[in-house]
């Protein structure tokens, strides 16, 4: 459900519990054009002149109550309903827009008329909408005596509601043609909002049950985020994920109880629960925002002073949150303090999503439109508050749809947070694969080097066997030196890398051509049928070299010279192998070189 924003909780905390009334004050300077322009362009009539009586008529099945609307203050909080039915005359119009009647400390007693047409059946429904108020007492009056009451509100136990619904609803048996005075008496700590409208009972439970598929739909959606972040923080392991769960885990159970769902599944008929509730998914959401943003813009840099105050204000607001869930706090002190904390992380942030903004960085970006999303929505709570805005449907979703978008604006922020990631780990990856291509290749021919080669023949040995030989040459060129000294060293590079592809061209794809350093290069070839298909190739290699290389402008003659040894005949050790091929080519060398020599171990021993 719509999250009481990232930052929710704690500015509209004390819309519900009339604790500190100072905060819309100190609000009210800082977006005074935007609820200017909220006043103008959403504003509807200022209120009725005259409470003149409400029709009821079948052919109209909902009705807004709010244009017969009177209001009488008590301040006291003695007026019993007797002393309301013979001051009748004493009810005002309501102040300001219709729907609310801004925040008060006193109870007051609303006066309803209404005329009940002679075709209508008589059944309505009376149904307040602002689940939050805490104690509703209803009377329907006929010639001033009182002929059904019921008493509301969120600290009522839910099972005694008459009617089981999210909202304060009460259904009224009146007779046709009869005219009747509904009287209320609303008594809470937080705004007096009160969408007041009377409907035909089927009427009634279809708006109830798009309201609570709206509801349902909006929770689901934070649910699913919710789950979704856990759920990459158990495979990524970055803290930024768990953190917007708590965030959202705060923002939700806000307005869980905000719009009554809490109530209504989660703590039915829990006194403590109501009372606290509001003010512990405050401090929760709120701790979340400090760790969000600060993770969010400072990273993993422990020495930023930005993250070590946000995680300061994190400390601060569980500490908050344990004085009061053991009650060493009061709600109203708490109202307070969270009132003014709540505000601190969004404020600390925007130095820093500014510079990130203007270095392009979507991430600052994105914080900002939150941000600035966020301020709408509270400015339309409190014009609402404050009898500024006229209370309707948008208006009274207006901080849950804001925060709605706040929590996807801030997924993006994950998501950029993934991306992020997924590109460091490429980028890891690849220069992992680079550090070990330079430590298993030869950087002048892309070759692998000994170490390369000795993971290949690891890896090929094990697979050869009698009728599976595996064949290593190890062959040296006869005069790369007087190139190398007539050309210079540029020359004799480019020989190396032409040597490099000759061979590479006279071998299977499957083979290995490697280079051990200077001239010496060796060629291993698996999968051979016997020792005369090894011998082939050996005289294949030494052929191709009886042909000159060009290099640009110069051409050149070298030849090879090839010792080699079988696996498993001949050795079945890596090791063995190569010094028994080298043996056999040294062996070729001081016999005249340009020559093919297999070593079966007496070459090696003699060499040695």
């Amino acid at each position: 459900m719509m999250q009481a924003h990232t930052q929710c909780p704690w500015r509209v905390l004390p819309l519900l519990q009339r604790r500190a009334p100072g905060l819309f004050r100190g609000l009210g300077w800082c977006l005074p054009w935007l609820l200017l322009v909220m006043a103008l362009t959403l504003a509807g009539p200022t209120g009725a002149t005259a409470a003149t009586p409400l029709e009821l008529r079948d052919d109209r099945p909902s009705m807004e109550a709010w244009p017969a609307v009177s209001v009488l203050a008590d301040p006291s909080g003695t007026l019993l309903v007797e002393d309301i039915l013979a001051s009748l005359s004493r009810f005002e119009p309501p102040p300001g827009t219709s729907g609310t009647l801004g925040v008060r400390t006193e109870p007051v007693w609303l006066h309803i008329p209404v005329m009940v047409s002679p075709s209508s059946s008589g059944a309505w429904v009376l149904d307040i909408d602002y689940p939050v108020l805490q104690r509703i007492e209803i009377y329907l009056t006929i010639d001033g005596h009182v002929t059904q009451q019921a008493t509301l509100g969120s600290l009522q136990p839910y099972t005694q509601r008459p009617l089981r619904s999210r909202s304060h609803a009460l259904a009224l048996n009146m007779l046709p043609g009869h005219a009747y005075d509904v009287l209320l008496r609303v008594e809470t700590r937080g705004a007096m909002v009160l969408p007041i409208t009377l409907s035909k009972p089927t009427e009634w439970h279809s708006k109830a049950l798009n309201e609570q598929m709206l509801q349902g739909i909006l929770t689901g959606l934070a649910l699913c985020l919710i789950i979704y972040s856990l759920a990459q923080w158990l495979n990524l392991r970055d803290v930024l994920f768990i953190q917007y769960a708590l965030l959202i885990t705060g923002s939700l159970l806000f307005s869980l109880h905000l719009f009554g769902l809490g109530a209504q599944y989660l703590w039915r008929d829990m006194p403590w629960m109501e009372v606290h509730a509001a003010s512990l998914a405050a401090l929760a959401a709120t701790c979340g925002s400090f760790l969000f943003i600060s993770q969010a813009l400072a990273g993993e840099r422990p020495e930023s002073w930005l993250r070590r105050c946000m995680r300061g204000g994190a400390v601060v607001c569980v500490a908050l949150a344990v004085l009061y869930a053991l009650d060493v706090l009061s709600t109203r002190a708490v109202t307070g303090i969270v009132s003014i904390l709540g505000l601190v992380p969004a404020l600390m942030g925007i130095p820093g999503s500014v510079r990130r903004a203007r270095r392009g960085d979507p991430v600052g970006t994105t914080l900002l439109l939150a941000w600035l999303l966020y301020f709408l929505a509270t400015a339309t709570v409190i014009g609402v508050i404050r009898g500024w805005v006229p209370v309707n449907f948008w208006t009274l979703h207006s901080f849950q749809f804001g925060a709605t978008l706040d929590m996807l604006l801030f997924m993006r922020v994950l998501g950029l947070r993934t991306k992020a990631l997924r590109m460091a780990a490429v980028d890891a990856n690849r220069e992992r694969d680079a550090m070990r291509s330079l430590a298993h290749t030869d950087p002048l021919t892309g070759l692998p080097n000994r170490r390369g080669l000795n993971i290949a023949l690891a890896s090929a040995l094990p697979r050869c066997g009698p009728d599976k030989l595996l064949a290593v040459y190890v062959m040296d060129l006869d005069g790369f030196k007087p190139v190398n000294d007539q050309h210079g060293h540029d020359v004799g590079d480019e020989l190396l890398v032409a040597v490099t592809r000759r061979l590479q061209g006279h071998v299977r794809q499957s083979d290995v051509v490697a280079r051990l350093g200077g001239d010496e290069f060796v060629v291993m070839t698996g999968h051979l049928g016997s020792a005369q298909q090894a011998q082939e190739l050996g005289h294949k290699l030494l052929d191709a070299f009886r042909t000159p290389f060009t290099l640009g402008d110069v051409q050149v003659e070298v030849g090879l010279t090839i010792g080699y040894a079988i696996a498993p005949d001949d050795s079945n050790d890596a090791q063995g192998l190569l010094k028994l091929a080298d043996a056999a080519m040294y062996s070729g060398k001081q016999g005249g070189k340009f020559c093919l020599r297999r070593n079966t171990g007496d070459l090696a021993l003699s060499s040695a």
